[in-house]
């Protein structure tokens, strides 16, 4: 995670052009309406591509959030559990009937996070949005920023 760049502002189609570059295969966004209150977002990754599907009916920042916790799993080479697996893999099914099972590695949905790895893959996803969030400081225009520069004032640490 330290060797990805997170550029400021943060744009989720730069990290995941990046990650794909790194891992050396495509990685394909699909908005798509879950109808199921299981799963909000899905990691497919096959032999030669990953997927990742979230939900399209919520907030952008929302979707955005769904999207970092699929590439956490990525990251962190989550395997799916037999819960987790079982919810993905109807849902993969049903999006995707002609789909050959042989050819999906991991499949991943976001269902609850009890277990360890969906709480990894949350907090992953969670500190990238907070690294995102911080504010970037500037020295305020006209007598206060004259006022900043004379009492030495900088960017806080």
């Amino acid at each position: 995670m330290d060797q990805l760049p997170l550029l400021q502002p943060f744009c989720i189609g730069t990290l995941c052009s990046e990650l794909s570059k790194r891992r050396r295969r495509p990685l394909h966004l699909h908005p798509i309406p879950l109808d199921t209150s299981e799963v909000c977002g899905l990691w497919i990754g096959t032999d030669a591509e990953d997927h990742i599907f979230y939900e399209q009916h919520t907030a952008r920042s929302h979707q955005e959030h769904i999207v970092l916790h699929e590439i956490g799993h990525m990251l962190f080479g989550h395997r799916s559990d037999a819960s987790v697996a079982s919810v993905a893999s109807g849902v993969s099914n049903a999006l995707f009937p002609d789909l050959d099972t042989r050819l999906v590695r991991r499949v991943l949905g976001r269902t609850n996070y009890s277990s360890r790895q969906e709480q990894e893959a949350e907090m992953l996803a969670s500190l990238i949005r907070a690294g995102d969030a911080a504010p970037t400081w500037h020295r305020p225009p006209g007598v206060y920023g004259k006022l900043h520069a004379a009492l030495g004032v900088s960017a806080p640490s």
